[in-house]
């Protein structure tokens, strides 16, 4: 099986996208890279940001084969963590041009939860656009609804990944096919 990691982008590191990311992760052998925990800087086109964790954080994730993105869905796109890491991958086509290279031949995947039953189509398309202009291999998107029964009313009850096991387990065995 090739390494997958889950890059996590989200302002609750213990919220619903985390306990999904760690669903998959356990299902796929993934670690779990939360971008909270590091000192990344917005883009800056005069590169005053480079002494912060970014280009080391990317280097270690650029190891493995497989970029699960894990964000949760606000005002219908990725968490600000998520769009920071994003927007840093300018740097790779500008700055570390090697290392963004090496991004050609990655998989790419998507985790995300919201409060609606289903995403709008612009969330997944942010990730659907970058990843096909970086020449990745892009797989799909798992979405999970937080804030729904089974039946697809809307509840007040938290989080219940139980009623999603069937596609996180579809979507993880998707993954480790790779």
């Amino acid at each position: 099986m090739k390494k997958t990691a889950i890059i996590l982008g989200t302002s609750r590191s213990n919220g619903n996208t985390a306990k999904l990311s760690k669903e998959v992760a356990q299902r796929t052998d993934a670690v779990i890279f939360d971008i909270s925990d590091y000192n990344i800087l917005p883009f800056d086109y005069e590169h005053k940001n480079k002494h912060d964790d970014f280009t080391s954080l990317i280097k270690e994730i650029l190891t493995y084969d497989t970029l699960i993105f894990s964000s949760p869905v606000y005002w219908f796109s990725p968490s600000v963590q998520m769009k920071l890491f994003l927007d840093r991958i300018t740097d790779l086509l500008y700055v570390e041009k090697e290392l963004g290279r090496k991004l050609r031949s990655k998989t790419a995947a998507v985790l995300s939860t919201g409060e609606y039953e289903k995403p709008e189509t612009c969330f997944e398309e942010i990730f659907q656009h970058s990843f096909k202009y970086l020449g990745m291999n892009y797989k799909g998107m798992l979405y999970c609804a937080c804030g729904f029964d089974e039946t697809g009313e809307k509840t007040d009850v938290g989080f219940d990944l139980n009623k999603d096991l069937i596609r996180v387990n579809a979507f993880s065995d998707m993954l480790n096919k790779q």
